[in-house]
């Protein structure tokens, strides 16, 4: 089993500039440490439905509410900062926002997962070669290429996003590595409810059962922590 940068085709240079945009970054570094509720905000923002900062404080109570106000300023504050980066990505047209969701949703797996194994191992955009295996088309979105305990990840906006290449992909990424006596933990991270996620699957005949899944409620497990309980 060995890595491979995926090809610098037009869509990967699309792609990355989108993935080097400031608001990405910006995104990335306040949804990274955000509650789970603070991460329902923004997903729900950034599908765009409205633009009005006014009518998600009000669908929001508990984050803008009057009760808001006994978590302190500084939980109030980030609240403000996350509707406000997520307005801006639910203001840009549908296909450049979908490809601004896609960017955010891998960029803080990355973030996170670089709290829990060295930030050299975590690579974006590689393909996985196996011998005598055909190369998959599409890179895996973030990989941790660790000896001996290597992870693939495929990032998703939402549920729909969960199709039956993507499972076979990452079932087989996992099978042909134990073929050739090597661990690979593959991992679907949807930036959804699990849920969601979990009536998806259940529409799925493609074999998953290797195959971890991570949502909206448990992204801190890509760093190592238990997700933090509701408020």
């Amino acid at each position: 089993m060995r890595f491979q940068d995926a090809a610098r085709d037009a869509r990967a240079v699309v792609y990355a500039g989108v993935q080097a945009d400031p608001l990405v970054a910006r995104a990335t570094a306040l949804l990274a440490d955000a509650t789970p509720a603070q991460r329902v905000l923004a997903r729900a923002v950034m599908n765009g439905e409205s633009t009005d900062p006014a009518a998600w404080r009000v669908m929001f109570p508990t984050l803008f509410g009057s009760s808001a106000t006994a978590t302190g300023t500084t939980e109030r504050d980030r609240c403000e900062a996350i509707l406000d980066a997520s307005l801006a990505i639910a203001g840009r047209g549908d296909q450049v926002r979908s490809q601004f969701r896609g960017a955010i949703v891998e960029a803080i797996a990355e973030l996170l997962l670089a709290r829990r194994v060295p930030s050299g191992a975590i690579r974006r955009e590689r393909r996985i070669l196996f011998d005598g295996v055909v190369a998959e088309i599409h890179p895996y979105d973030v990989t941790v290429e660790t000896p001996g305990a290597a992870e693939a990840y495929d990032c998703k906006w939402g549920a729909r996003g969960i199709s039956p290449d993507v499972l076979h992909q990452l079932d087989d990424a996992r099978a042909h590595a134990a073929a050739e006596g090597e661990r690979l933990l593959p991992v679907l991270v949807v930036f959804d409810a699990r849920r969601s996620c979990e009536v998806r699957l259940a529409r799925q005949t493609a074999p998953r059962t290797g195959t971890r899944l991570v949502t909206i409620e448990t992204l801190d497990r890509l760093a190592g922590r238990r997700p933090e309980p509701p408020r």
